[in-house]
């Protein structure tokens, strides 16, 4: 299963007052675990930078006007989420600029039915408590130390490991599993008890397929987990 961690940063608050997206970054899942494959871009909005804003994400208006503008980025970034699901922090907020960027350039908006929203899991998880990422960081003692300001790139990384927390951890089946286990033991202690005849079922061996990852798979590997600070799977 395939799934896109996805954040922005942005001019401000509206994107239809005005407001646009000035980076966005990417980090794609399969079966929940974060793979190499990422998307990083840094966009020209062609106006000024609030001081707000500029406090929040540090990308000034000089920095970024030698970037490209959406329009010219757009069909990579529509290339790379494709239909996989959106994971966002607070979805309603990148979905709207997002759309609000498409829809400037004549394109068809992502439909938000596809993203997935951690900040309502979160307070659904955790009622009455902070959702924020910091706070999320906190929670799962997920080192954020370098995200001094924000970042769509640092945050998207963060947000896969606090999302991974969010639908059960490193075994998010473990107590299904456990569960299906124990309804398994509880159904042939009482077959045998009732003693019900059973009948002989043939099968057949698959044929012997090997799962040894190639070379160029365990390089790709090392270079991505590299660059991850404090993983979950090294702590004791």
């Amino acid at each position: 299963m395939r799934e896109i961690v996805l954040d922005t940063e942005t001019t401000g608050l509206n994107p239809l007052g005005g407001h646009q997206i000035v980076e966005i970054g990417c980090i794609e899942l399969e079966n929940h675990v974060a793979t190499s494959s990422m998307y990083h871009q840094y966009i020209n909005p062609e106006r000024d930078m609030p001081e707000g804003a500029f406090a929040v994400h540090g990308l000034s208006e000089e920095f970024l006007s030698s970037k490209p503008v959406f329009a010219d980025v757009a069909d990579d970034f529509l290339a790379f989420i494709g239909e996989s699901p959106l994971i966002i922090h607070n979805a309603s907020f990148d979905m709207g600029f997002i759309n609000a960027e498409l829809a400037r350039i004549g394109r068809d908006a992502v439909p938000t039915a596809r993203a997935i929203d951690t900040v309502a899991m979160a307070r659904k998880k955790f009622p009455g408590a902070q959702a924020n990422l910091d706070a999320l960081c906190r929670r799962f003692q997920i080192d954020n130390s370098g995200r001094e300001l924000h970042g769509a790139l640092l945050d998207s990384e963060l947000l896969a490991e606090v999302y991974l927390e969010l639908i059960g951890g490193r075994q998010p089946g473990l107590v299904l599993s456990e569960q299906s286990a124990s309804s398994e033991a509880g159904g042939s202690r009482q077959a045998s008890e009732d003693k019900m005849p059973t009948e002989a079922v043939q099968t057949s061996a698959h044929p012997y397929r090997s799962h040894i990852p190639s070379a160029e798979e365990l390089a790709a590997h090392s270079s991505f987990i590299s660059r991850i600070k404090d993983p979950v799977w090294k702590r004791s």
